[in-house]
């Protein structure tokens, strides 16, 4: 496998945000996350957006962070937000969510970012397994979703 990072708008990550789309829309009966996000969100040093390639050079996962402050929605100064984490399902079950994860969280805490927080859902029971595994906990709820009921919020230290 090889992590790259790539531009929030590059093709292989509009396709893979495509296939997120649909498995949000499927899981949740809607047109998929409709947090408001911009390429310019994950460029470094505020962000980054990674893309695992598998040996043929096929896009198989991805994930990105932006960096959050205070902002009247949750959110603290300090904060690194988590988005589009995902990952094809020929590929689950490998450790790749893992390894970007990784990944975001040294990069986040490289840029000097706080705390990593993540908006996810009920209907995503292996992203709660992956998340509290890997040290996050439930946090107070932010963002665009942190209305709904089905929303769950989690946080790390970085």
């Amino acid at each position: 496998m090889h992590i790259r990072h790539v531009s929030f708008d590059h093709p292989d990550a509009l396709k893979l945000s495509d296939q997120v789309q649909a498995e949000y829309g499927a899981r949740y009966g809607d047109d998929g996350d409709a947090t408001p996000l911009a390429p310019a969100d994950f460029e470094p040093p505020n962000g980054l957006y990674l893309i695992a390639y598998d040996e043929l050079g096929t896009p198989v996962a991805s994930g990105g962070w932006r960096a959050q402050d205070e902002n009247g929605e949750g959110n603290a100064d300090g904060d690194a937000e988590l988005k589009r984490m995902y990952v094809v399902e020929r590929m689950r079950g490998r450790g790749l969510a893992r390894r970007i994860l990784a990944a975001l969280e040294e990069d986040a805490r490289a840029a000097g970012r706080t705390r990593m927080v993540l908006e996810t859902g009920s209907k995503q029971p292996e992203a709660v397994a992956l998340y509290t595994s890997s040290g996050y906990e439930p946090c107070e709820k932010f963002g665009y979703y942190r209305f709904h009921e089905l929303s769950l919020c989690f946080a790390k230290a970085l």
